[in-house]
């Protein structure tokens, strides 16, 4: 199999039966020169609520290879993913090849279904008719640590 092919390592589904606020301060934060600190809370953020907007449709992928390192999605990184999303031209989208997931960038160039990379090392993937595809999600949100 070729090595941009297989880059989704662990599928979890979404659970929001548990609701969890943690704090969120409302002042932006300067990343180039300092501001002057605010130091109170504004109210709480629940991040299921804020990140999946269809529960029901929506999973989180864990990510292996560098395929996507362009999009500033690494190997290690969890993708949210709404199955419930229209696929269209530029959108990240979890896709099966040959019984294979993998994570690209949809691509529709001169009437043709592309899977782009975003690493100049690896090679753009042509769908073409015959072949066993299926997009199986849009990315919404990439969560990688720092």
């Amino acid at each position: 199999m070729e090595k941009n092919i297989r880059n989704i390592s662990k599928i979890f589904p979404v659970s929001t039966d548990k609701k969890i606020e943690l704090p969120f301060y409302t002042e932006k934060l300067s990343a180039g020169f300092p501001s002057p600190a605010n130091d109170y809370l504004e109210k709480s953020l629940d991040l299921n609520e804020y990140l999946i907007k269809n529960p029901s449709a929506t999973f989180f992928v864990e990510i292996q290879g560098d395929s996507m390192i362009g999009a500033g999605i690494h190997s290690g990184d969890i993708l949210i993913v709404d199955r419930s999303l229209e696929a269209q031209h530029g959108k990240i989208v979890v896709a099966i090849i040959g019984g294979e997931f993998t994570v690209k960038r949809l691509s529709w160039i001169n009437s043709k279904f592309k899977l782009m990379p975003e690493n100049p090392g690896y090679k753009p993937i042509e769908i073409k008719e015959g072949m066993d595809f299926e997009i199986w999600g849009v990315a919404t949100t990439v969560i990688h640590r720092l």
